[in-house]
């Protein structure tokens, strides 16, 4: 991999513990990245930084690398309790906390410091175990980060070290009042080193770094440089309906061993994934519906590579760290030019080069001047041949998949397929006879015979026959027969 995005500046020149070079080595990481190289030398000397730079660029071992420096020559505190961590990095998705904390087992596993999680989904009761036993670095969401404060599983009064990991997108995702909670049960932001990391520093987020923080120091790596030069761009401009052909098409033509398709909406990916299934091409979707022991296994399968295809939306563009994506497709333009860049950061990681392929529909393609303005360029614009539009299978629907499946599983059991349509099933029902008190009835009110007046209704016996009602006085009306005393005259 080429090594021209790192800069001169050497680990070993930061004279860090050694137990901490140990973990850098066995990351073979050696030379610092710009936003690494113009960081870690001012949190070191303990002052506070918000960071920015481009996704894929080192942020996370920068802060990494500065918390273990901080816990290892820090002592600490005395009246710690046991279940009271002494550093917490809040991520604002799932998958971004077990990132994290895996990167922190490699840098740390010679520091003897015990690693925590706390994300929503699944292991609820496992989490608050491992935490109760005692950890000293804490990663997790805001949610399940105040779940488990209420529930006095952690203490958060002994905190030496704090990291708000890409806070930009926890305003997006509306957790800003639940970052404030968190911050307000922190010891003072004197008594702690403070780190905010972003690939975006808006006027919101310097606003809570400096409620909250210690008058950090803003570090910006090439804010003007929006994209990465070695990402190759490229638009198409198909219609609604040649949009799934194109996207097999350019699939099956690239080959790619890894790639990223970014949709707008969760019932998007999901027909996207079936279409690519139905044509042979391994693909799965990530959303907020699927369960959380899936999409992790499915951000496995990405990573090793037996998944080659991952579909998601806006919330899988960011924070991720996976390594060698080839292709990102925008099969829907984003509505936010931010989120297209955050999109094509998947590929083009720590050097490496990448494709992004965008489509532009008619029903996206309004957001294309706003993506161009903020990037400062015009996308290169490719023709659709036609050799791109192969005919396609049909998308199976879930009813007929379950449909489908059913009858295969009653012929198994030996049982006849259940016939369709709803003739065969009223022809099948049969008429059950009529209650005795129903043919009673039927035959009392049956009409009398021609030429004879019917009877005329008994009224004592109709009486008879309602059911009575219970009389509800209204609040504050006189009863009958009650006489209300008369009102005072007027005072004035």
């Amino acid at each position: 991999m080429p090594d021209s995005h790192l800069t001169e500046l050497s680990f070993s020149n930061l004279h860090l513990p050694e137990s901490l070079q140990k973990g850098l080595a066995d990351a073979s990481f050696e030379r610092c990245t710009p936003i690494q190289a113009q960081t870690l030398p001012q949190a070191l000397a303990g002052m506070d930084i918000a960071g920015q730079a481009q996704t894929g660029t080192g942020k996370t071992a920068a802060f990494l690398v500065a918390m273990f420096a901080r816990l290892i020559r820090e002592a600490a505190p005395p009246s710690r309790t046991l279940n009271a961590p002494r550093a917490l990095i809040i991520a604002p998705t799932r998958e971004l906390a077990i990132q994290i904390h895996r990167d922190a087992e490699v840098l740390g596993s010679h520091t003897g410091l015990r690693l925590g999680l706390a994300f929503g989904g699944v292991d609820y009761d496992k989490q608050r175990q491992h935490l109760e036993q005692g950890v000293d670095v804490l990663m997790g969401t805001p949610g399940r980060l105040i779940d488990f404060y209420k529930q006095r599983v952690i203490d958060l009064r002994f905190v030496q070290v704090l990291v708000l990991d890409e806070a930009d997108r926890m305003f997006d995702l509306g957790f800003i009042s639940d970052i404030r909670y968190i911050l307000r049960r922190l010891p003072p932001a004197e008594q702690r080193l403070n780190m905010l990391f972003s690939a975006t520093l808006s006027q919101r987020v310097l606003e809570l770094a400096y409620e909250h923080m210690n008058d950090p120091v803003q570090v910006r790596i090439e804010p003007e440089k929006m994209t990465v030069d070695r990402i190759r761009q490229v638009i198409y401009y198909p219609s609604m309906e040649e949009k799934p052909r194109l996207l097999v098409g350019l699939l099956k033509q690239m080959d790619p061993r890894r790639s990223m398709v970014f949709v707008n909406t969760r019932r998007g990916a999901e027909q996207i994934e079936a279409i690519l299934r139905a044509n042979g091409i391994n693909a799965e979707a990530i959303s907020g519906d699927v369960p959380q022991r899936k999409r992790l296994r499915m951000l496995r399968d990405f990573h090793d590579g037996t998944l080659p295809v991952l579909i998601g939306t806006d919330v899988a563009s960011r924070g991720l760290h996976i390594p060698d994506v080839s292709h990102v497709f925008n099969y829907d333009l984003p509505q936010d030019p931010e989120d297209y860049v955050h999109r094509i950061g998947r590929t083009a990681r720590a050097g490496a080069e990448g494709d992004a392929i965008s489509f532009g529909c008619e029903e996206y393609v309004m957001s294309l001047p706003d993506i161009e303005a903020y990037i400062g360029r015009k996308l290169p614009v490719a023709p659709v041949p036609l050799e791109l539009l192969p005919d396609i299978k049909p998308a199976e629907t879930r009813r007929r998949q379950r449909r489908e499946a059913g009858a295969r599983g009653g012929e198994r059991r030996g049982r006849p397929a259940r016939r369709e349509g709803a003739a065969t099933r009223q022809s099948t029902r049969r008429r059950r006879p009529a209650e005795p008190a129903v043919q009673a009835a039927q035959t009392e009110t049956a009409p009398p015979p021609s030429g004879e007046a019917p009877p005329a209704p008994d009224p004592v016996a109709a009486s008879a026959d309602r059911p009575k009602r219970r009389r509800r006085r209204r609040r504050g009306s006189k009863p009958a027969g009650v006489e209300q005393p008369p009102s005072p005259p007027d005072q004035g």
